[in-house]
């Protein structure tokens, strides 16, 4: 699934990535727990959390995603966003929370990463 197709879903706000709209998502992998978003191996994987801060920009660009959905209405600051842009990756917001972002996506048929 296309990022501009998960905007669409979920009624997102694009934040930064707006040239990357075309970036394909393969699985997607929700969580708080940014040690357990470390182990993940996969390519083409979309980050959806609750956890807004400059750790998740940084665990992201350490486990090689470019596609962050912060869930639960949370705001990225202008720092966060410098960094997600300096990384090339795209930042979404949505209002949801992330159990109904994740069934929002899924029914969709963006695939889990396990």
């Amino acid at each position: 699934m296309k990022v501009k197709e998960i905007v669409k879903v979920l009624d997102a706000k694009l934040v930064c990535g707006q040239d990357q709209v075309d970036y394909s998502i393969e699985v997607a992998f929700a969580s708080d727990l940014m040690s357990d978003v470390l182990t993940l191996k996969n390519d083409h994987v979309l980050l959806i959390t609750g956890l807004a801060n400059m750790q998740t920009i940084r665990t992201a660009e350490m486990s090689d995603i470019r596609c962050i959905i912060f869930a639960r209405n949370k705001k990225a600051t202008a720092e966060m966003i410098e960094l997600a842009l300096e990384n090339e990756m795209v930042v979404l917001e949505c209002r949801y929370s992330v159990f109904k972002t994740c069934g929002l996506l899924f029914g969709a048929g963006v695939k889990p990463i396990f």
